[in-house]
């Protein structure tokens, strides 16, 4: 079974501009990303897809595999799915092009996810959850079913546990989710057909989308988490732990 990594990378960030650029102790964050993604054993090869010449020619220094894509992409999914097309591969995984400190741990997990053969979209679900995070707008709730299979993702804390006895609440495995996906190729190539829904809409999360249209998404548990950069005031953070 083939896997590929693609790392979906644009300059024009609302809140970073150039971000994937930002200089990490003497290595741009693309390259931190792409060398944390390459240790990964599941990983036959890497590749940034980006829309943005200062990218692909800081990539194409440090050595890396890169692909130039359409500048009108909405999502990363749509720009991986450009890179797929292009090569032969079973299983795409979509790594998020602002954590430097991405652990190979989290995509060989994600990657066991497809030895079995019902599962065409995996994504990960991070078990450490407190009463912060679950009321946090910003950090994406998921819940699952006995399959562990998503049954719906939410910035809103779910499921509601008001009416919950304190045992069942210390039962249920609450989750987070962390947004790293992958998928087998004839998968990624029919999700970036979908048309937007209403639920996505709603919550401003794709993957509802693909659960609308009737997808099924494989969420597997993890303790590892790593920090992103969304706003320069990151940086620092991540400076600090590396």
């Amino acid at each position: 079974m083939k896997v590929i990594g693609i790392i979906p990378a644009r300059y024009a960030s609302v809140r970073f501009p150039g971000k994937p650029l930002v200089d990490l102790k003497g290595k741009p964050m693309i390259q931190r990303v792409y060398e944390g993604a390459a240790a990964c054993e599941c990983l036959d090869e890497v590749i940034v897809a980006t829309d943005d010449q200062r990218i692909y020619d800081a990539v194409k220094a440090f050595g890396g595999n890169v692909e130039m894509t359409s500048d009108s992409h909405p999502s990363g999914t749509d720009r991986c799915g450009e890179v797929a097309a292009k090569y032969d591969a079973e299983i795409f995984v979509n790594i998020q092009g602002d954590e430097p400190l991405v652990n190979p741990e989290q995509i060989d997990t994600l990657c066991s996810a497809f030895e079995d053969p019902t599962v065409s979209i995996a994504t990960l679900g991070y078990t450490e959850v407190s009463s912060d995070d679950m009321n946090d707008f910003n950090r994406v709730k998921v819940v699952c079913d006995v399959n562990g299979n998503a049954l719906y993702f939410s910035r809103s804390p779910i499921p509601s546990s008001e009416r919950a006895t304190e045992v069942v609440r210390d039962l249920f495995p609450f989750m987070r989710h962390i947004g790293l996906y992958a998928y087998r190729k004839e998968t990624l190539q029919a999700l970036i057909l979908l048309r937007p829904c209403p639920l996505e809409q709603m919550e401003a999360l794709e993957q509802l989308r693909w659960m609308y249209n009737g997808y099924e998404i494989r969420v597997i548990p993890t303790q590892i988490e790593t920090p992103n950069i969304d706003t320069p005031e990151d940086v620092e953070k991540v400076l600090g732990e590396m």
